[in-house]
Protein backbone atom coordinates (compact mmCIF):
# COMPACT_ATOMS: atom_id res chain seq x y z
CA UNK A 1 0.00 0.00 0.00
CA UNK A 2 0.96 3.18 -0.89
CA UNK A 3 1.57 6.14 1.74
CA UNK A 4 -1.05 8.68 2.58
CA UNK A 5 0.71 11.86 1.04
CA UNK A 6 -1.78 13.93 3.18
CA UNK A 7 -3.40 16.97 2.32
CA UNK A 8 -3.23 20.64 4.01
CA UNK A 9 -5.46 21.08 7.05
CA UNK A 10 -9.12 22.39 6.05
CA UNK A 11 -9.88 23.62 8.98
CA UNK A 12 -13.29 24.70 7.61
CA UNK A 13 -13.78 21.35 6.86
CA UNK A 14 -12.99 19.92 10.42
CA UNK A 15 -15.28 22.13 12.02
CA UNK A 16 -17.79 21.24 9.19
CA UNK A 17 -18.14 17.44 10.60
CA UNK A 18 -21.24 16.31 12.27
CA UNK A 19 -22.44 13.14 13.79
CA UNK A 20 -25.88 11.76 14.15
CA UNK A 21 -25.84 10.18 17.31
CA UNK A 22 -28.98 8.47 17.16
CA UNK A 23 -28.52 7.23 13.55
CA UNK A 24 -24.99 5.81 14.69
CA UNK A 25 -26.64 3.90 17.29
CA UNK A 26 -29.22 2.37 15.17
CA UNK A 27 -26.62 1.21 12.22
CA UNK A 28 -24.60 -0.77 14.82
CA UNK A 29 -27.23 -2.46 16.54
CA UNK A 30 -28.53 -3.87 13.36
CA UNK A 31 -24.94 -5.04 12.62
CA UNK A 32 -24.26 -6.79 16.04
CA UNK A 33 -27.99 -8.23 15.66
CA UNK A 34 -27.85 -9.87 12.51
CA UNK A 35 -27.31 -13.44 11.87
CA UNK A 36 -23.53 -14.88 11.49
CA UNK A 37 -22.45 -16.46 8.17
CA UNK A 38 -22.38 -20.24 8.74
CA UNK A 39 -20.38 -23.33 7.98
CA UNK A 40 -17.58 -22.71 4.87
CA UNK A 41 -18.68 -19.36 4.38
CA UNK A 42 -17.82 -18.87 7.73
CA UNK A 43 -14.71 -20.36 7.91
CA UNK A 44 -13.35 -18.59 5.85
CA UNK A 45 -14.45 -15.20 6.92
CA UNK A 46 -12.52 -16.47 10.38
CA UNK A 47 -9.64 -16.92 8.09
CA UNK A 48 -9.88 -13.53 6.71
CA UNK A 49 -9.93 -12.31 10.90
CA UNK A 50 -6.76 -14.14 11.35
CA UNK A 51 -4.97 -12.68 8.00
CA UNK A 52 -5.72 -8.58 9.05
CA UNK A 53 -4.75 -9.56 13.12
CA UNK A 54 -2.05 -7.90 14.60
CA UNK A 55 -1.06 -10.16 17.12
CA UNK A 56 -0.06 -7.90 20.05
CA UNK A 57 1.89 -8.67 22.96
CA UNK A 58 2.25 -4.90 25.22
CA UNK A 59 2.68 -5.82 28.73
CA UNK A 60 5.59 -4.70 31.27
CA UNK A 61 6.93 -8.05 31.66
CA UNK A 62 7.70 -9.25 28.23
CA UNK A 63 10.74 -10.93 27.86
CA UNK A 64 12.86 -12.10 24.51
CA UNK A 65 10.96 -15.64 24.71
CA UNK A 66 7.78 -14.36 24.81
CA UNK A 67 8.05 -13.05 21.53
CA UNK A 68 9.98 -15.29 19.71
CA UNK A 69 6.86 -17.40 20.63
CA UNK A 70 4.75 -14.39 19.51
CA UNK A 71 6.81 -14.62 15.93
CA UNK A 72 6.19 -18.31 16.24
CA UNK A 73 2.46 -18.21 16.50
CA UNK A 74 1.89 -15.40 14.15
CA UNK A 75 4.36 -17.78 11.04
CA UNK A 76 1.89 -20.38 11.73
CA UNK A 77 -1.38 -19.38 13.81
CA UNK A 78 -3.15 -22.17 12.98
CA UNK A 79 -2.28 -26.05 13.73
CA UNK A 80 -0.83 -27.86 10.76
CA UNK A 81 -4.01 -30.08 10.54
CA UNK A 82 -6.61 -27.84 10.63
CA UNK A 83 -4.64 -25.48 8.03
CA UNK A 84 -4.82 -29.34 5.85
CA UNK A 85 -8.60 -29.76 6.47
CA UNK A 86 -9.45 -26.26 5.69
CA UNK A 87 -7.21 -26.41 2.08
CA UNK A 88 -4.64 -23.65 3.02
CA UNK A 89 -1.06 -23.73 1.90
CA UNK A 90 0.07 -20.51 3.42
CA UNK A 91 -1.46 -18.73 6.43
CA UNK A 92 0.38 -15.55 8.64
CA UNK A 93 -1.52 -13.00 10.75
CA UNK A 94 -0.89 -9.47 9.28
CA UNK A 95 1.66 -8.07 11.89
CA UNK A 96 3.21 -8.46 15.01
CA UNK A 97 3.27 -5.17 17.14
CA UNK A 98 5.76 -4.64 20.08
CA UNK A 99 7.24 -2.09 22.51
CA UNK A 100 10.85 -0.79 21.03
CA UNK A 101 12.77 -2.86 23.42
CA UNK A 102 11.31 -5.81 21.80
CA UNK A 103 11.54 -4.86 18.22
CA UNK A 104 14.96 -6.41 17.41
CA UNK A 105 13.59 -9.89 18.40
CA UNK A 106 10.77 -9.39 16.60
CA UNK A 107 12.51 -8.55 13.39
CA UNK A 108 14.87 -11.14 13.67
CA UNK A 109 12.53 -13.62 14.34
CA UNK A 110 10.14 -12.55 11.22
CA UNK A 111 13.12 -11.80 8.85
CA UNK A 112 12.30 -13.51 5.30
CA UNK A 113 8.19 -14.09 6.17
CA UNK A 114 6.72 -10.92 4.80
CA UNK A 115 5.15 -10.33 8.13
CA UNK A 116 5.29 -6.40 9.25
CA UNK A 117 6.72 -5.77 12.90
CA UNK A 118 4.77 -2.97 13.98
CA UNK A 119 6.18 -0.79 16.89
CA UNK A 120 3.95 1.26 19.43
CA UNK A 121 5.70 4.54 20.10
CA UNK A 122 5.28 8.33 21.00
CA UNK A 123 4.77 7.47 24.87
CA UNK A 124 2.64 4.68 24.64
CA UNK A 125 -0.35 4.38 26.15
CA UNK A 126 -0.35 8.02 27.73
CA UNK A 127 1.39 10.48 25.28
CA UNK A 128 2.77 12.40 27.57
CA UNK A 129 6.02 12.52 26.84
CA UNK A 130 8.11 15.85 25.22
CA UNK A 131 7.10 15.95 21.24
CA UNK A 132 10.99 15.72 21.03
CA UNK A 133 11.14 12.87 22.70
CA UNK A 134 8.06 11.38 20.83
CA UNK A 135 9.71 12.32 17.80
CA UNK A 136 13.43 10.52 18.63
CA UNK A 137 11.49 7.13 19.52
CA UNK A 138 10.05 6.83 16.29
CA UNK A 139 13.20 7.56 15.07
CA UNK A 140 15.08 4.74 16.81
CA UNK A 141 12.62 2.39 15.94
CA UNK A 142 12.58 3.04 12.50
CA UNK A 143 16.11 2.60 12.27
CA UNK A 144 15.99 -0.84 14.35
CA UNK A 145 13.46 -2.25 11.64
CA UNK A 146 9.80 -1.24 12.02
CA UNK A 147 7.91 -1.13 9.52
CA UNK A 148 5.28 0.48 10.41
CA UNK A 149 4.78 2.87 13.50
CA UNK A 150 1.30 3.34 16.03
CA UNK A 151 1.59 6.58 17.28
CA UNK A 152 -0.88 8.02 20.01
CA UNK A 153 -2.24 11.38 19.69
CA UNK A 154 -2.43 14.05 22.86
CA UNK A 155 -5.52 13.56 23.32
CA UNK A 156 -5.94 17.13 24.71
CA UNK A 157 -5.68 18.86 21.22
CA UNK A 158 -8.95 16.94 20.38
CA UNK A 159 -10.70 17.54 23.79
CA UNK A 160 -9.35 21.32 23.35
CA UNK A 161 -10.68 21.30 19.58
CA UNK A 162 -7.38 22.50 18.96
CA UNK A 163 -6.98 20.82 15.53
CA UNK A 164 -4.03 22.85 13.90
CA UNK A 165 -1.62 21.61 17.05
CA UNK A 166 -3.06 18.28 16.36
CA UNK A 167 -2.50 18.16 12.63
CA UNK A 168 0.93 19.95 12.93
CA UNK A 169 1.74 17.06 15.36
CA UNK A 170 0.60 14.23 13.27
CA UNK A 171 2.25 15.96 10.43
CA UNK A 172 5.88 15.68 12.30
CA UNK A 173 5.48 12.59 13.34
CA UNK A 174 4.72 11.33 9.60
CA UNK A 175 8.17 13.33 8.46
CA UNK A 176 10.05 10.83 11.55
CA UNK A 177 8.24 7.63 9.70
CA UNK A 178 10.15 8.73 6.46
CA UNK A 179 8.85 7.46 2.97
CA UNK A 180 8.91 3.70 3.82
CA UNK A 181 7.12 3.06 7.18
CA UNK A 182 3.43 3.24 7.79
CA UNK A 183 1.97 5.79 9.70
CA UNK A 184 -1.19 4.07 12.35
CA UNK A 185 -2.45 7.08 14.66
CA UNK A 186 -4.39 5.70 17.84
CA UNK A 187 -6.72 7.99 19.19
CA UNK A 188 -7.74 6.46 22.04
CA UNK A 189 -11.74 7.45 21.08
CA UNK A 190 -12.51 6.60 24.65
CA UNK A 191 -10.65 9.38 25.80
CA UNK A 192 -12.58 11.80 23.55
CA UNK A 193 -15.73 12.35 24.89
CA UNK A 194 -18.16 12.83 21.94
CA UNK A 195 -18.45 11.09 18.81
CA UNK A 196 -17.82 14.42 16.79
CA UNK A 197 -14.47 15.00 18.23
CA UNK A 198 -13.79 11.01 17.02
CA UNK A 199 -14.77 11.97 13.48
CA UNK A 200 -13.08 15.31 13.43
CA UNK A 201 -9.96 14.06 14.73
CA UNK A 202 -10.35 11.04 12.22
CA UNK A 203 -10.58 13.55 9.59
CA UNK A 204 -7.08 15.83 10.82
CA UNK A 205 -4.95 12.59 10.97
CA UNK A 206 -5.56 11.43 7.73
CA UNK A 207 -5.06 15.61 6.47
CA UNK A 208 -1.80 15.03 8.47
CA UNK A 209 -0.78 12.00 6.79
CA UNK A 210 -1.98 9.21 8.68
CA UNK A 211 -1.89 5.44 6.51
CA UNK A 212 -4.17 4.05 9.44
CA UNK A 213 -6.62 5.62 11.48
CA UNK A 214 -6.85 3.01 14.93
CA UNK A 215 -9.42 3.03 17.82
CA UNK A 216 -7.43 2.26 21.17
CA UNK A 217 -4.55 1.52 22.69
CA UNK A 218 -6.30 -1.18 24.53
CA UNK A 219 -5.75 0.32 27.77
CA UNK A 220 -8.39 2.87 28.40
CA UNK A 221 -11.32 1.91 29.52
CA UNK A 222 -13.68 2.29 26.68
CA UNK A 223 -11.76 0.78 23.70
CA UNK A 224 -13.62 -0.04 20.24
CA UNK A 225 -17.18 -0.28 20.10
CA UNK A 226 -19.28 -0.26 16.55
CA UNK A 227 -20.65 3.30 17.04
CA UNK A 228 -16.83 4.05 16.93
CA UNK A 229 -16.03 2.29 14.29
CA UNK A 230 -18.57 3.38 12.14
CA UNK A 231 -17.92 6.96 12.45
CA UNK A 232 -14.18 6.28 11.93
CA UNK A 233 -14.81 4.20 8.69
CA UNK A 234 -17.34 6.61 6.96
CA UNK A 235 -14.98 9.55 8.03
CA UNK A 236 -11.95 7.08 5.80
CA UNK A 237 -14.44 6.78 2.94
CA UNK A 238 -15.29 10.60 2.73
CA UNK A 239 -11.92 11.45 2.55
CA UNK A 240 -11.20 8.71 -0.42
CA UNK A 241 -13.96 10.76 -2.02
CA UNK A 242 -12.86 13.52 -1.94
CA UNK A 243 -9.19 13.32 -2.13
CA UNK A 244 -8.35 10.13 -3.51
CA UNK A 245 -5.78 8.82 -0.47
CA UNK A 246 -6.47 5.18 0.69
CA UNK A 247 -6.20 5.46 4.39
CA UNK A 248 -6.39 2.10 6.19
CA UNK A 249 -8.38 1.29 9.89
CA UNK A 250 -7.75 -0.31 13.22
CA UNK A 251 -9.91 -1.44 15.84
CA UNK A 252 -8.09 -2.50 19.35
CA UNK A 253 -8.99 -3.13 22.14
CA UNK A 254 -12.04 -5.59 23.27
CA UNK A 255 -12.27 -7.77 20.49
CA UNK A 256 -11.78 -10.83 22.08
CA UNK A 257 -14.25 -13.35 20.39
CA UNK A 258 -14.83 -14.52 17.02
CA UNK A 259 -18.63 -13.38 16.51
CA UNK A 260 -17.46 -9.89 17.63
CA UNK A 261 -14.62 -10.04 14.72
CA UNK A 262 -17.27 -10.36 12.27
CA UNK A 263 -19.10 -8.01 13.23
CA UNK A 264 -16.42 -5.91 12.29
CA UNK A 265 -15.69 -7.07 8.84
CA UNK A 266 -19.40 -7.13 8.00
CA UNK A 267 -19.16 -3.30 8.94
CA UNK A 268 -15.94 -2.94 6.87
CA UNK A 269 -17.27 -4.73 3.60
CA UNK A 270 -20.56 -2.64 3.49
CA UNK A 271 -18.91 0.17 4.44
CA UNK A 272 -16.07 0.81 2.70
CA UNK A 273 -16.60 -2.12 0.07
CA UNK A 274 -14.01 -5.33 -0.75
CA UNK A 275 -11.27 -3.58 -1.21
CA UNK A 276 -10.77 -2.75 2.30
CA UNK A 277 -11.01 -6.38 3.17
CA UNK A 278 -7.27 -7.32 3.42
CA UNK A 279 -4.25 -6.52 5.82
CA UNK A 280 -3.18 -3.60 4.08
CA UNK A 281 -6.26 -1.55 5.08
CA UNK A 282 -7.42 -3.53 7.83
CA UNK A 283 -6.44 -4.58 10.77
CA UNK A 284 -7.85 -6.05 14.36
CA UNK A 285 -5.36 -4.80 17.27
CA UNK A 286 -5.75 -8.81 19.13
CA UNK A 287 -3.73 -10.36 21.76
CA UNK A 288 -6.56 -12.91 23.03
CA UNK A 289 -8.92 -13.25 19.69
CA UNK A 290 -6.88 -15.57 17.92
CA UNK A 291 -7.61 -18.09 20.33
CA UNK A 292 -11.20 -17.83 19.73
CA UNK A 293 -11.10 -18.04 16.33
CA UNK A 294 -9.04 -21.19 16.41
CA UNK A 295 -11.47 -22.58 18.45
CA UNK A 296 -14.55 -21.91 16.37
CA UNK A 297 -12.29 -23.22 13.17
CA UNK A 298 -11.77 -26.44 14.62
CA UNK A 299 -15.21 -26.94 15.61
CA UNK A 300 -15.68 -26.75 11.78
CA UNK A 301 -13.05 -28.97 11.15
CA UNK A 302 -14.45 -31.79 13.97
CA UNK A 303 -17.47 -30.32 14.84
CA UNK A 304 -16.00 -30.62 18.52
CA UNK A 305 -15.06 -27.37 20.12
CA UNK A 306 -11.46 -28.14 21.98
CA UNK A 307 -10.76 -26.46 25.82
CA UNK A 308 -9.19 -22.88 25.52
CA UNK A 309 -5.57 -23.89 26.48
CA UNK A 310 -5.16 -26.00 23.65
CA UNK A 311 -4.89 -22.42 21.78
CA UNK A 312 -3.52 -20.59 24.05
CA UNK A 313 -0.79 -17.85 22.40
CA UNK A 314 2.49 -17.57 24.07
Amino acid sequence: MRLNRGTELDLARVRNVRVNQPAVARRSTSLAARRSVKKDFQAAWLVKVIQCMDLTTLSGDDTTGRVKRLCAKARQPLRADLMAALGLQDLHVGAVCVYHEMLPTAVAQLAGSGIPVAVVSTGFPAGLTPLETKLREIELSVAAGATEVDIVISRRHGLLHDWQALYDEVRAFRAACGEQVHLKTILATGELQTLENVARASWVCMMAGADFIKTSTGKEGVNATLDVSLVMVRAIREFHEETGQVVGYKPAGGISNAKSALNYLALIKEELGLRWLSPQLFRFGASSLLTDVERQLEHHVTGHYSAGWRHALP
